[in-house]
């Protein structure tokens, strides 16, 4: 098979996203993760629900399903069960994925079924013009909450880390090269995969992320996430997360003698992942990158093994045989 490109995985639908919508650059940096993972553009199968977002599987040439609101995921499974060798993932947003689509996403976590869900995160509901989803901040004015959202946002890394997924990540739409390492690894990952992407959509959301992408900014609201480096931030980098007690902390140093007590981030750490996807500003920087990444075998394994006639009497044999790791 010949080398393929990102090009390679474009259709010849006309785009119609809004000018400056963020889905331009995500569509972009997935497309080039495919292409660099190498595998043929029939391997591959896009899954979508209602929104924006999910016009997406026109505008990739791969198989894909243009699914109804919220009921990406049980389509997207069925799909990844009938053949296991296909690389499924669900393109969905905020609304499609935490509201209709909750209960769906919560039991596809809970089963580790093998697809990938990138969930684009405008914190609105764009395409029915404007109201409140799960993920619209306390306090703001849209078509639904005229006088300021009374509601509690989710906070979606948290959310999916807390039930039991085993890849989770945050990024924001505009970063090409880390996006497109995150989708790859991602898409390579065993088991179910969550990426959360901060998505700029130009007609509600237009500067709702902008203090993360703003150059006066962004160096002191974003800690990039990397495993074996301290969590450093700041436009001097002069500041760092540390936990200490299970207690995060930030504090200033001199960055020529860094202090030795810096917290290294490890993404297998389950106690740390918690701790650090629950930080939201203003209080504390907003963590992107891979939060969480270990290894749990996945549903359809455990299926065709079951099928195969292999059972398991209790838990210290499933532990044994290596579908579980404990950590």
């Amino acid at each position: 098979m010949n080398k393929l490109t990102a090009n390679d995985f474009s259709s010849n639908v006309t785009i119609k996203w809004c000018p400056g919508c963020g889905d331009y650059a995500i569509l972009n940096s997935i497309k080039r993760a495919m292409a660099e993972i190498g595998m043929e553009k029939e391997k591959y199968v896009v899954v979508s629900g209602i929104g924006c977002s999910s016009r997406f599987p026109y505008y990739v040439g791969t198989y894909g399903y243009h699914t109804i609101h919220g009921r990406a995921i049980p389509v997207a499974t069925g799909v990844k069960l009938s053949n296991p060798d296909l690389s499924v993932f669900v393109v969905t947003g905020d609304g499609d994925a935490m509201s209709i689509g909750g209960n769906h996403l919560i039991h596809a976590i809970r089963r580790n079924i093998g697809i990938k869900v990138f969930m684009f995160n405008n914190r609105i509901y764009a395409l029915t013009k404007g109201q409140a989803s799960p993920t619209t901040l306390f306090g703001s004015k849209t078509k639904t909450t005229p006088e300021g959202n009374i509601d509690n946002a989710f906070n979606p890394i948290n959310f999916a880390l807390s039930l039991g997924s085993p890849f989770v990540a945050r990024c924001l739409d505009i970063d090409l090269e880390i996006n497109t390492s995150i989708f790859k690894q991602a898409l390579i990952s065993s088991g179910f995969a969550f990426i959360e992407i901060l998505q700029k959509c130009v007609v509600f959301t237009d500067n709702e992320f902008e203090i993360f992408k703003s150059q006066n900014t962004k160096d002191d609201f974003i800690v990039n996430v990397e495993d074996g480096k301290p969590l450093i931030f700041g436009k001097n980098k002069n500041k760092a997360i540390v936990i200490k007690d299970y207690t995060p902390q930030i504090i200033e140093f001199d960055k020529n003698n860094p202090p030795s007590n810096l917290t290294i981030y490890d993404s297998s750490n389950y106690i740390l992942a918690s701790i650090i996807s629950s930080l939201l500003p203003p209080e504390f920087p907003l963590p992107l990158g891979i939060i969480y990444k270990v290894n749990k075998r996945s549903y359809e394994d455990m299926y065709y093994s079951s099928v195969k006639g292999k059972e398991y009497k209790n838990l210290e044999e499933v532990i044994g045989d290596g579908i579980y790791e404990i950590r």
